[in-house]
C-alpha cells in the first residue's frame, strides 16, 4: 500500500475519532446536565477509576499501553467541558433547533443545550436555577415574560421574551433580542426602513419584535395583514399596494410545506425590499420571487445568528460587544457556516457528465448523505428512468421526476445528483434552488455517454445541450467547467481542488 494510501486510511480515522469525541463531549454535557437537576454531584471519582481499568483491558495490542494516558486527558477535558456554566433554548418540543451548534460556535464560556418542558413544568424550572438562563422560543415567550423580575426596554415593548438570565443579585432579568436580530438582518442586507411603508405578514411569533424594530429604524407606517386583520391577505393589494418594505413573519412556505406563498408580490410596484424570517428552506417561493423582480432580500438565518449573538453576550454578563466589527464578521462566519452545514449541495448538467461520481465524493469530504435522483426514482416507482421514457413517455416520466424533485430537494444537508433533464421544467427550478448550493458541472460533448439513455440518443447531445444550456447556467451557483480527464480520479482531483479554492465545500 502506497503512501498517499496510508495516509488517505488515516485521515479517515482520524474523522471517525472527531466524530466520536463530539458525541462523547454531548453526552457528558447532558449527563451533567441531568445530574445537576436531581441534585447529584457531577463527579464520580470510582466510576472514572472502573471505567479505566474496563478501557485498558478491551483496548487494542497496539493501543493498550496508552489507553490510560489517552482516557485521563478525556476525563479531564469532559470534567472541564461538565463544570462550566449551562445555558439552552427552552421550548415544548425542539426536534430541529440549530441553537446549540450557534452558541457552541459563537463561545467555549459555556455549554448549550435543549430544554423541552410541558407548561405545567415552567414553574419549577424557574425556580431551581441549575441553568444560568436559556433562550425562548414558541410557545414560552409570554410564559417567559410574565416570570421575570426585570425587563429589558424590548421585552417590555414587545411583550414577549427570548432571552432569560439568572442573575447573580437573585433576580431573573428577561430581554427581547429578536428586536436586535431583525434589526441585523436589515442593516446586513443594506435595506433601508426609514421613511418607508412597511408591512408585515402574520401578527404571531417574532411580529412584535419586527414593529418595535422597524419603528426604531425610522419606519414611516408599519402596517399588519393576516387572516385576522382588518387588512388580510384578499384586500391588502387594494390597501398596501405602496408597500416599501415586506416582512413575512408568518410559517407559509416553511420547510416541509415548502410550496407555499402568502400573498404575490409582484402586485406590490413600490417594493423595493422582502425579508423572510423563515431560514428553512433557505429561500422560499417568495424569496425566489422577490429575487426575480430586483427587490433588496434578506433571510430569517442571519436573524437566527444575529439574535443569538446578542443573547450570548447577555448570557456572558455583557451589553455590548467590545468591537462592532468583529462582531459582524463572528455573525456572518457563522452564517456561512451553518449554510454550509444546512443546505445541500445538489449537482445539475448533462447526461454521462460525472455528477454522481463527483456527487459521491463530496459526500464521503463532506459526511452528507447522497442521493441520486434516478436511484430514487427507481425505488421510489419501480421502474429506471430509461424504462419510464421508452414505456410511458417523456411527459409521464418528467411529471413523476418532479414530484420526487419536489420531495427530495427541499431536505437538508444532503449531496444530491439530479437527472440531465431537471432543467427541462421551469417547476423544478424552485426545488433545485429553494435549499441547495448548485454546481452545474460542464464537460466536453465529446466525453458525454448516450448508452441507456434515449432522450439523448434522439435528441443527440449537442442538440440536447444547446437546449439545456441557459438554465444550466442561470440555475447554478458555480460551474465547474472541467475539461477532458484521463480517468475518474483525475476528474475528481480536479473538481475537488476547484470546489475547495473557491471554498465551496
Amino acid at each position: 500500500m502506497s503512501l498517499d494510501e496510508l495516509r488517505k486510511e488515516i485521515d479517515a480515522a482520524d474523522k471517525t475519532i472527531l466524530k466520536a469525541i463530539e458525541k462523547r463531549m454531548d453526552v457528558a454535557r447532558r449527563i451533567g446536565e441531568e445530574k445537576r437537576l436531581v441534585g447529584r454531584p457531577i463527579y464520580d471519582v470510582a466510576r472514572e477509576a472502573d471505567k479505566l481499568d474496563s478501557l485498558e483491558d478491551s483496548a487494542g495490542a497496539e493501543s493498550k499501553p496508552y489507553i490510560r494516558e489517552l482516557y485521563d486527558k478525556i476525563f479531564e477535558l469532559t470534567r472541564r467541558h461538565e463544570d462550566k456554566k449551562l445555558f439552552g433554548v427552552l421550548g415544548q418540543k425542539l426536534p430541529h433547533t440549530y441553537s446549540p451548534e450557534i452558541h457552541h460556535m459563537l463561545t467555549d464560556r459555556y455549554t448549550y443545550g435543549i430544554i423541552e418542558r410541558e407548561p405545567d413544568e415552567l414553574d419549577e424550572l424557574f425556580r431551581c436555577k441549575v441553568y444560568g438562563g436559556f433562550n425562548v422560543t414558541i410557545p414560552y415567550k409570554k410564559e417567559a415574560y410574565i416570570r421575570c423580575d426585570v425587563l429589558s426596554e424590548e421585552a417590555s415593548a414587545t411583550g414577549a421574551v427570548n432571552t432569560v438570565v439568572f442573575g447573580p443579585d437573585g433576580k431573573t432579568y428577561g430581554y427581547n433580542t429578536d428586536v436586535y436580530g431583525f434589526t441585523y438582518m436589515l442593516k446586513s442586507a443594506s435595506i433601508e426602513a426609514e421613511g418607508r411603508k412597511c408591512l408585515v405578514l402574520g401578527h404571531g411569533g417574532a411580529a412584535g419584535a419586527v414593529e418595535y424594530a422597524l419603528i426604531k429604524m425610522g419606519a414611516s407606517s408599519v402596517t399588519f395583514c393576516s387572516r385576522r386583520e382588518d387588512i388580510n391577505y384578499e384586500n391588502v393589494y387594494d390597501i398596501c399596494s405602496d408597500a416599501q418594505v415586506i416582512v413575512n413573519c408568518t410559517p407559509v412556505g416553511m420547510y416541509p410545506e415548502v410550496e407555499g406563498e402568502v400573498i404575490d408580490l409582484s402586485r406590490f410596484p413600490s417594493a423595493e425590499a422582502f425579508a423572510d424570517l423563515i431560514y428553512n428552506p433557505s429561500a422560499t417561493r417568495l424569496m425566489q420571487k422577490a429575487q426575480a423582480l430586483g427587490l433588496k432580500t434578506a433571510g430569517g438565518l442571519t436573524m437566527l445568528v444575529a439574535q443569538a449573538y446578542k443573547a450570548s453576550l447577555y448570557f456572558r454578563g455583557a451589553e455590548h460587544a467590545d468591537d462592532a466589527r468583529e462582531e459582524a464578521q463572528k455573525t456572518r462566519s457563522i452564517v456561512i457556516s451553518l449554510e454550509k452545514m444546512m443546505k445541500n449541495i445538489t449537482l445539475i448538467g448533462m447526461p454521462g457528465c460525472g455528477k454522481t461520481t463527483l456527487g459521491k465524493a463530496i459526500a464521503r469530504a463532506t459526511g452528507k448523505e447522497f442521493i441520486d435522483l434516478d436511484v430514487a426514482f427507481l425505488e421510489k416507482y419501480g421502474i429506471k428512468p430509461s424504462e419510464c421514457i421508452a414505456n410511458e413517455g417523456e411527459d409521464a416520466f418528467r411529471s413523476k421526476e418532479s414530484a420526487l424533485a419536489a420531495e427530495i430537494l427541499p431536505r437538508s444537508g444532503k449531496v444530491i445528483s439530479c437527472g440531465g433533464g431537471i432543467v427541462t421544467r421551469d417547476i423544478n427550478r424552485f426545488f433545485v434552488k429553494c435549499n441547495s448550493r448548485v454546481i452545474y458541472l460542464k464537460r466536453p460533448l465529446e466525453v458525454l455517454a448516450g448508452e441507456d439513455r434515449p432522450i439523448t440518443a434522439r435528441e443527440g447531445v449537442s442538440n440536447l445541450y444547446e437546449q439545456r444550456r441557459a438554465n444550466y447556467e442561470s440555475w447554478c451557483d458555480i460551474v465547474l467547467d472541467i475539461p477532458s480527464c484521463k480517468d475518474k480520479a483525475e476528474l475528481l482531483e480536479t473538481s475537488l481542488d476547484r470546489l475547495y479554492s473557491e471554498d465551496f465545500l
